[in-house]
């Protein structure tokens, strides 16, 4: 009985640490309005259409009901972006199966960056399925719905040589089902990629 007991205490211990992290509630980021009846409106990711690794189409519909992890990149990109990348991998592999769940990668580099430049850089990472989808498309768009509506900085800057020509956010911006920022996460840093999952986890459940 003596050895019962300290398996008992570590089983409660561990339901009681599971609840807790069930019942966490992520923020949600971004500005709110109050109306006058008490109703909060939350800023959320606006319908958008981009062309896809495939020549396809990819709109809101995409991540319809879905969980989704988006970031910002250029396939030459010589400083950040392989991190980021394999830091996105990890992400990839533990829910790639999870039909709730996406990855849209948007280039800021879209006259470079064509459709066969972003299917060879997807199949080089050895992606596949559907569920992480490279996109491209007018550059304007793409670095209006970044800076407005992600939150994060993409832009074109010839004065960055050692970036390449451009500046972006290393950033990975974690949206839940009603298209609600919840969460960025630096993704060059495994720390915050590690903490970025348990978030992912967290939203899949509610």
């Amino acid at each position: 009985m003596r050895f019962l007991k300290p398996i008992i205490f570590f089983c409660l211990i561990s339901l009681i640490w599971s609840c807790g992290d069930s019942s966490r509630e992520l923020p949600i980021l971004g500005q709110t309005d109050v109306s006058a009846s008490g109703d909060t409106t939350y800023h959320k990711i606006p319908d958008f259409a981009f062309i896809n690794q495939n020549g396809d189409s990819l709109t809101q519909d995409f991540v319809k009901d879905k969980v989704y992890v988006t970031d910002f990149f250029f396939t030459s990109c010589p400083t950040i972006c392989p991190v980021m990348k394999t830091q996105m991998i990890r992400v990839y592999e533990k829910f790639q199966d999870n039909p709730n769940f996406g990855i849209i990668s948007h280039t800021i580099d879209p006259r470079h960056d064509s459709i066969s430049v972003l299917k060879e850089y997807k199949d080089r990472l050895g992606i596949k399925g559907d569920s992480w989808q490279f996109v491209t498309g007018e550059q304007e768009k793409i670095y209006e719905i970044a800076q407005k509506d992600y939150m994060v900085s993409a832009l074109e800057d010839s004065t960055a040589v050692n970036e390449g020509g451009f500046i972006h956010s290393g950033a990975f911006v974690l949206v839940d089902k009603q298209k609600r920022i919840r969460g960025v996460y630096d993704g060059t840093k495994e720390v915050e990629v590690n903490k970025l999952i348990k978030d992912i986890e967290l939203l899949l459940k509610k």
